[in-house]
């Protein structure tokens, strides 16, 4: 039976906002970070650990991060490219670090300057740094382009699958499939986590999906079927990734959520106030790229959907 609650991680402060020319403050990220903990989300991705000169808006990841650790019980993730990004986060107490993978050899390259199995050589180093520090930081090995590559091409099944084995054999506690340029559909979706879940069980922890195509929500709720409880979201769908051509706009937050609750799926946030703590982002991203749908619809206020909505907040 597909899983009755679900986590929705959310990732607007490092995956939207690095694609985002903007400059958002670290007050303001303050603010969007007690917000979202505020409306319930307990799993958030505050920054990543990479160098200032290559990703500026990132660069105030470390106080967003120690602010994060004052909020009891939540998750606060980071992204780190390689083994100087994992001292960083040791060092300031990440709960969980995200090592990104590309299953595919030409965006690694472009990506990290790596190929997928250094990738993998490097989280076997990681995790000799985690053990050695005494650490309870969690290792998540993101595969990203598990669906294909706007660089490569195709990408064949059995090599994502095999470089997630790789990732959990060199250390990775858990890890992650992610559709990186919104080539996924419900069925391909369906198909590489059955096999996937097959191979690694409940150590294929969540999954990421970008609306490239209109695809987004369907590809969550086809992953959700397989058992999966965990999915990365960004607010107002913003985000992508800067060396992959043409992927924009990652699963939009507050749609996600809706969506989930509408099935009776509990994820434990209310929606109203993610509405609320959208309308304030979009108003430091002025002039940027917004998505997402129910901010132009709202939420039902008469009839079942309201109804269910009710019974669950």
């Amino acid at each position: 039976m597909a899983p009755a609650r679900a986590v929705v991680r959310e990732v607007g402060l490092r995956d939207g906002l690095q694609s985002i020319a903007t400059m958002v403050s670290t007050a303001h990220k303050i603010d969007w970070l007690d917000a979202a903990y505020a409306a319930g989300q307990r799993e958030i991705e505050v920054g990543s650990f990479v160098p200032a000169r290559l990703l500026p808006q990132l660069a105030d990841t470390a106080e967003v991060l120690a602010h994060a650790k004052t909020l009891p019980g939540l998750v606060a993730s980071v992204l780190v490219p390689n083994y100087k990004g994992a001292e960083r986060a040791l060092e300031c107490g990440a709960d969980l670090m995200v090592v990104p993978l590309s299953a595919s050899h030409a965006h690694s390259l472009a990506n990290l300057r790596k190929t997928p199995d250094d990738v993998v050589a490097e989280v076997a180093r990681i995790r000799a740094l985690r053990d050695a520090s005494g650490s309870r930081c969690l290792i998540e090995g993101g595969v990203g382009t598990a669906f294909g590559c706007t660089l490569q091409g195709e990408v064949a099944e059995i090599e994502v699958l095999r470089l997630m084995q790789a990732l959990l054999d060199a250390g990775a506690d858990h890890v992650s499939l992610a559709d990186t340029v919104g080539y996924a559909d419900p069925a391909s979706v369906a198909r590489l986590f059955e096999k996937a879940r097959a191979l690694v069980g409940d150590r294929l922890a969540c999954a990421h999906f970008h609306d490239t195509r209109g695809m987004g929500l369907a590809n969550v709720y086809a992953a959700w079927q397989t058992g999966i409880t965990r999915f990365d979201a960004c607010l107002a769908g913003i985000g992508g990734c800067p060396h992959a051509p043409g992927a924009s706009g990652n699963v939009t937050t507050e749609d996600l959520v809706f969506m989930l609750e509408r099935m009776g799926v509990a994820t434990g946030i209310d929606v109203d106030a993610l509405l609320a703590l959208r309308e304030r982002v979009a108003g430091w991203l002025a002039g940027e790229t917004l998505h997402g749908t129910l901010w132009q619809a709202g939420v039902p206020r008469t009839g079942a959907g309201a109804v269910s909505l009710a019974a669950i907040h």
